[in-house]
């Protein structure tokens, strides 16, 4: 099927991937394979000038939610317009599947702030393997590889409780992830400050973990803490990699807070002595300084037993009310975010019950509302009104710290973001349209914190290696032909939090399993991505 669109790339410098010097060559690529690296005559019916650009692999983003929203963007325009081939899905506890009828109710409220409300989306699936045939036949741009959540599978066993787990509903998630993995998931990830995964026990993680070692899969967490608790919760995650002897990706590597700036020098070398123990740890970075995530997420954990519904009912009640509010002026035991950064750097991106809160701070929302004088009552008050579906940026990190993990050795480059479409709703994080360009932008070319050939790898190899993807992530002959070409001297990120949907300047090529995608940076409408498989 693919003859008809072989390819000859001429005069471009490849960086191959594997963070050795760059060289140039040609490349052919037939039926969707690189065929010869080299001085090539054979006439191909697309011959691509790559005079002054670089060839270098697609890039594989490591950490995203792009399954969230694939049906409604099949083409996943703001991914493959900044080079990326290759999207790790199912992060930080949260996957489409698998699911169990009885529980849908919950795994649909909890999962419906990340997914596109302009789709309808079916629910009629109960398995990895099932959601992601609906994706392979409607086809897509770009090539996903699936993990499975914890969060998902516990929804599934036993809801939103709080309880420990019992044996019996261990042996159900047991099941249940190891016919993910039979349906070829890469791994678990983890969401551990996230209801309800933020329930479970390390104990519950490692004995659940215990599956992966079986079919050497990856357990990738988004740990429970990333501020005050971050070396705490580092160290949770190598044991349970340890015990198990499994692989660990610790997710968007970060320190929240002014208190915690500095503390990623200290987990960067826990993770570097654990290595040397022989646990095999690593780490991804976004190039940003705000992360985002959902409304709910600054509330205690405990207020989402029983899920967005049970929350909303905690929040009418005035007497539980001056509990929260008592335990987010008081309490350290969780992500307490609004304590963390305050009401100023919490601001909204997506409000889809009232759009005019989208781009505001919640202390503009509240001032506006004439309720900042008492903002606890205030906030609890608009999270009735917008019915608690809300995603928040916030301005958390410290740039020393951002590139001390970009430049460490151990981290591959990711966006930690959605899939979205110039008609999507919200606005989303900058980093769903401009991570990998501006990686190559600001921190080799501006900054030159890392050479473009080490960018390159993090981007690359160190994520295709980590997760095992096969013959993807290096430009080498036999592996798939998925490339993008792009001006090193004019390649750059536009995206901004204000102005997000702007796709970025300097990529002129990218190529999915040997088929152009984007061609003259312009979308071509092609989806020859696939599903990949463990």
């Amino acid at each position: 099927m693919f003859d008809k669109f072989d390819i000859l790339i001429k005069g471009g410098t490849i960086i191959d991937g594997t963070g050795n010097k760059s060289f140039k060559k040609d490349i052919a690529i037939v039926k969707g394979k690189i065929n010869k690296i080299g001085k090539v005559k054979k006439n191909m019916e697309n011959l691509l000038n790559a005079e002054g650009m670089i060839i270098s692999p697609g890039f594989i983003d490591i950490h995203n939610h792009v399954d969230h929203g694939i049906l409604a963007f099949p083409y996943a325009e703001n991914y493959i317009m900044q080079g990326v081939t290759s999207c790790v899905v199912g992060n930080c506890g949260l996957s489409m599947a698998p699911v169990n009828f009885d529980n849908l109710i919950y795994l649909k409220r909890y999962l419906s702030q990340f997914l596109e409300t302009s789709y309808n989306y079916s629910w009629d699936w109960k398995t990895l393997k099932e959601y992601f045939e609906k994706v392979r036949i409607q086809g897509t741009s770009v090539n996903i590889a699936p993990l499975v959540g914890q969060g998902t599978i516990r929804i599934a066993v036993k809801g939103f409780k709080t309880s420990k787990t019992s044996k019996e509903e261990m042996k159900k998630m047991k099941k249940l992830l190891s016919q993910s993995l039979e349906d070829g998931a890469f791994g678990m990830s983890t969401g551990l400050i996230y209801p309800p995964g933020s329930y479970s026990t390390t104990e519950e993680l490692i004995e659940l973990s215990s599956v992966l070692k079986n079919y050497n899969a990856l357990y990738a967490t988004h740990m429970r803490s990333e501020s005050d608790k971050l070396v705490e919760a580092l160290k949770e995650a190598i044991k349970i990699g340890e015990e198990n002897k499994i692989a660990v990706e610790i997710s968007h590597h970060k320190a929240e807070g002014k208190t915690n700036w500095g503390k990623v020098n200290t987990t960067l070398e826990l993770m570097e002595k654990a290595r040397l123990r022989g646990v095999d740890v690593n780490c991804d970075v976004y190039p940003y300084l705000a992360g985002q995530t959902t409304i709910t997420s600054l509330l205690p954990p405990w207020v989402l037993e029983g899920g967005i519904e049970e929350m909303l009912k905690c929040l009418k009640s005035m007497k539980i009310r001056k509990v929260i509010k008592n335990d987010i002026i008081e309490g350290n035991e969780w992500e307490n975010v609004i304590q963390l950064i305050g009401w100023k750097n919490i601001i909204i991106s997506k409000c889809p019950l009232d759009k005019k809160y989208e781009g505001k701070s919640l202390e503009e929302i509240l001032k506006e509302k004439n309720k900042f004088d008492k903002p606890y009552d205030g906030f609890f008050k608009w999270l009735l009104e917008i019915q608690g579906e809300a995603i928040i940026n916030e301005f958390s990190m410290d740039e020393r710290d951002v590139k001390e993990v970009i430049s460490n050795p151990l981290s591959s480059i990711c966006s930690d973001a959605w899939v979205t479409g110039p008609s999507g709703s919200g606005k989303p994080h900058p980093r769903a349209y401009g991570t990998f360009p501006r990686i190559i932008k600001k921190y080799v070319m501006e900054d030159k914190l890392i050479t473009l050939e080490d960018a390159i790898r993090k981007m690359t190899l160190l994520p295709s290696s980590k997760i095992g993807l096969k013959k993807r992530g290096i430009i080498k002959e036999g592996f798939y032909a998925d490339l993008v070409i792009f001006d090193p001297n004019n390649i750059k990120d536009k995206a901004t939090y204000n102005k997000p949907r702007q796709y970025p300047e300097g990529i002129k090529y990218v190529i999915v399993n040997g088929r152009i995608v984007v061609k003259n940076g312009k979308l071509t409408g092609v989806k020859s991505g696939e599903i990949l498989k463990r």
